[in-house]
């Protein structure tokens, strides 16, 4: 049985906290009172994830057995999540691999040919030949690399087709590929409450005239809660596109989810309660403290980013997609929800050093913001953990620095768009065309290993409600330049950016520190 979350206050002589601060650590004494919540700890894996797969796909939700969807002569997609999950990513074999190899097993016994597997990209970058291989293994990769087993391209001009339209007019376009397939086989990893269902094809295998009608400013706006789906815009938007897409394409999706154990012993103190550190797990602590401040930030990121977690499968649905995603959020929550009373003045958060979107890369300013403001706030089901009007205090350097590989329109975008206004609709309204149609931001995006043109957009657009939301942010160690063109203060400690949150929050302010990672959301009473 796993240990369940739970919280904590602070006694005057408890010990300081650790906090993740990208790569590399913070440590410090909280204030007496201080509320710290800690994520319940990995529950159970399934003892055999090769038995639950088999009988999820002889007995799915809604639809009838894989086996009797199959034949000969008929056209097979199978459609995966990219790299942004899981995180970090698992020792293999990988959840994709396992689920694809049965699914591919039952195709050769129907005797199906005609069979692609498409990496769901979005408007994210193309996985490299290593990452697939890390996601489905050596065998699948032998099969069907590259010719059938490929990147998807939202830029494609012939490689797209419109399914329909709905009732308010959003265009629901997607892989021509899987358009016109007779079956369609999405493979998700379900890592936060946000992904899986309708949205994995709605933003995996769709282009930007229909991904527009979800991520966009006004829609994050109104979004409540990303992680509480019928409190979100968003989801409201692609369940109308899904509503669309089951009348003219068979979908039948597979869920799974994992436990949260997501580092090795030799960083286990990430996840751990600080009471419940050993003497090796503070000496490990110690040494990685120590040597992530006097190393390069180049080589402190390599070390983080060769992290591979001991994830395991926690479970496998498979069917219908509205009734395969709500069992798979009720393995979600059984992981990661945890009760919490009341609301805080101040949320402090420790931001990890990888999120969906920096994997084997940089998490430059932009990225940090949408972690922040996008993700971590955005954990909750109700309400937010932090007041109206409060104030985050996150622990990050935010370092002035941009991998203009993976992402060549962020530095542009922070330089020109931020210089100019903070606000998501008017950076949308003022700058977003010139860059979804800047030809060359098309070219990398299709040719190299580039986020479109158009992503520092949405991952801005990220933090719309939580803009609107609270007072105040404030990075403890920020960069002075980018916390302030960011619109954000900075202090050098936590008890100096509680002095800076003084006149929004006054002298003595409730706080609550989410002890992240893991990953976990909360619901407040």
């Amino acid at each position: 049985m796993s240990r369940p979350g739970f919280t904590t206050i602070l006694e005057k002589d408890s010990p300081p906290m650790m906090f993740n601060a990208g790569d590399g650590f913070h440590y410090e004494k909280l204030p007496e009172g201080t509320r710290v919540i800690y994520p319940p700890g990995p529950v159970e894996p399934l003892p055999d994830p090769n038995v639950a797969i088999e009988r999820a796909l002889l007995g799915p939700i809604g639809m009838e057995p894989l086996h009797e969807l199959l034949r000969p002569g008929m056209k097979l997609t199978i459609v995966f999540d990219d790299v942004s999950c899981p995180l970090p990513p698992m020792k293999p074999p990988d959840n994709r691999q396992l689920v694809i190899e049965k699914v591919l097993e039952k195709a050769y016994a129907k005797g199906v040919e005609d069979i692609h597997l498409i990496a769901a990209l979005g408007l994210h970058r193309r996985m490299t030949e290593k990452e697939l291989r890390w996601a489905l293994g050596k065998d699948v990769m032998s099969s069907f690399y590259p010719e059938r087993l490929y990147n998807y391209d939202a830029e494609d001009p012939e490689g797209n087709a419109v399914i329909g339209e709905t009732q308010r007019g959003e265009e629901v376009r997607i892989s021509r590929r899987a358009a016109e397939s007779d079956l369609v086989v999405y493979v998700n990893i379900n890592l936060v409450s946000m992904n899986g269902g309708h949205k994995s094809v709605h933003t995996g295998i769709s282009p930007y005239s229909s991904i527009r009608h979800h991520h966009n400013a006004e829609t994050l706006r109104n979004t409540r809660s990303l992680m509480d789906p019928p409190k979100s815009a968003l989801h409201g938007s692609v369940n109308r596109m899904g509503e669309i897409l089951d009348n003219a394409v068979k979908v039948f999706h597979i869920e799974t989810t994992l436990n949260n154990a997501a580092f090795p012993a030799m960083f286990d103190f990430m996840a751990k309660p600080e009471h419940e550190w050993s003497a090796v797990t503070k000496a490990n602590f110690l040494a990685n403290h120590k040597a992530t401040q006097l190393m390069p930030r180049r080589a402190a990121r390599k070390v983080f980013q060769s992290i591979v977690a001991p994830h395991r499968m926690t479970s496998v649905q498979a069917g219908a997609t509205d009734p395969v995603h709500a069992e798979t959020l009720e393995h979600i929550y059984r992981q990661q929800l945890v009760h919490v009373e009341g609301q805080a003045d101040v949320l402090l958060l420790g931001v990890p050093y990888i999120g969906p979107y920096n994997v084997n890369s940089i998490m430059n300013p932009i990225l940090v913001h949408n972690y922040v403001l996008g993700y971590l706030f955005n954990l909750y089901k109700s309400k937010p953990l932090v007041r109206e009007g409060g104030v985050i205090i996150a622990t990050h350097p935010v370092p002035n620095e941009f991998d203009d590989v993976a992402h060549p329109s962020y530095r542009p975008f922070f330089e020109e768009v931020l210089s100019r206004t903070t606000d998501p609709h008017e950076a949308e309204r003022l700058f977003e065309k010139e860059y979804i149609y800047d030809p060359w931001y098309r070219t990398l995006y299709r040719n190299s290993h580039a986020y479109h043109g158009w992503h520092p957009f949405t991952t801005w657009q990220w933090g719309a409600h939580a803009l609107d939301h609270v007072g105040g942010v404030v990075f403890v160690g920020g960069d002075p330049h980018t916390t302030s063109r960011m619109g954000y203060k900075r202090a050098d400690t936590v008890a100096e950016a509680l002095q800076v949150a003084e006149p929004i929050v006054g002298s003595s302010p409730s706080i609550t520190y989410m002890h992240i990672p893991p990953l976990f959301m909360v619901e407040v009473e």
